[in-house]
């Protein structure tokens, strides 16, 4: 028969049979009544959303800045149409093609925003779901992962093979792990592929290059190029303002994960060009830059990625980056 459950004091005993007897000066039940732990309540951190005057300062700037612009294209206007209506009337146009254009260019940039945000609303979501969700929230997912990759002819076949395999499938688990053997898989092979194609060729072009600058520029323009091809590969290729999120996003990956994450392996594969960098410190400096480049790349995959990996691994720089180690026999020769 199972005994309610009752306060104990930890300051005092109570005589008898059942009594808790002191050890230390902690509490303990006879055998027959164990006491449960006591998990430790979580205090919320209040986030810190208040007033900000870099906030207002942007806001100011941005609406005097328009206000500036209207009126000078205003007065520009008026004075041409005094001068000649022909020309008034061609500026007018113009700056109706440029206020349309611009209107394209925000409504690109929102797009970009809110397929970016839907990526990462799923993988959340996967992530939540893994952890203790409902079959209905893993098939919604999936259908949702379909519906992002409805448009890409390359991907026909696997919805195809994930639709006909959802009906069989009563875990969440499952349905995740076949989501992501069927759409995820090939996206993945693709994004490396990609990762490894561009640290080859910065490690290449660095360590030929006569210039520091030529290799800063070089890598950048690189690493960027990189973003916007794994964008693509995973949820559509970003514009100009979608590409510096994504780099933003990847920053902050790299700041928290990076630092620890890939100092062992950068050590372990930058060891293993010893010869390279001996026989030529131009040489290791390439390969150098190309591990980092491809530890961007893994960086923009962990953050572009619609699901959490589930039963396939997370690529390493092993994984990418195999082939510089090619250097040494380049070099050795």
């Amino acid at each position: 028969m199972n005994k309610a459950p009752r306060a104990v004091r930890l300051d005092a005993t109570v005589p008898g049979e059942d009594a808790p007897r002191m050890t230390k000066g902690v509490a303990v039940l006879p055998e027959s009544e164990p006491l449960d732990p006591v998990e430790p309540a979580v205090v919320p951190v209040a986030s810190r959303k208040g007033f900000s005057w870099g906030s207002v300062f942007v806001a100011g700037l941005s609406a005097f800045l328009t206000l500036s612009i209207g009126v000078w294209a205003e007065r520009t206007i008026s004075s041409l149409m005094n001068e000649s209506p022909v020309l008034g009337y061609a500026a007018l146009a113009s700056a109706a093609l440029a206020v349309l254009a611009l209107l394209v260019i925000l409504g690109k940039v929102l797009r970009d925003i809110l397929r970016e945000r839907r990526v990462e609303s799923l993988r959340l979501r996967a992530t939540a779901v893994l952890a203790g969700g409902s079959l209905d929230e893993a098939k919604a997912i999936t259908g949702e992962l379909q519906r992002l990759y409805a448009t890409r002819p390359e991907t026909a076949k696997s919805r195809a093979e994930l639709a006909d395999s959802l009906p069989q499938l009563f875990a969440p688990h499952d349905v995740l792990t076949v989501a992501e053997r069927s759409l995820m898989t090939p996206l993945d092979a693709a994004a490396q592929a990609q990762i490894a194609l561009a640290a080859r060729r910065v490690s290449l072009v660095t360590a030929v290059s006569p210039r520091a600058l030529i290799d800063i520029v070089f890598v950048l323009v690189a690493c960027a190029r990189l973003l916007r091809a794994i964008a693509g590969i995973y949820a559509g290729r970003p514009g100009t303002l979608g590409l510096l999120r994504l780099a933003r996003q990847v920053l902050g990956h790299l700041v928290v994960t990076g630092g620890i994450a890939a100092g062992d392996a950068l050590v372990q594969q930058v060891v293993g060009q010893g010869l390279a960098a001996r026989l030529s410190a131009k040489l290791g400096e390439g390969v150098l830059n190309g591990l980092l480049t491809a530890r961007v790349g893994l960086a923009a995959l962990a953050v572009c990625r619609p699901l959490p990996f589930i039963e396939a691994k997370p690529p390493t720089l092993s994984d990418v980056a195999s082939d510089l180690p090619s250097w040494r026999g380049t070099a050795s020769s």
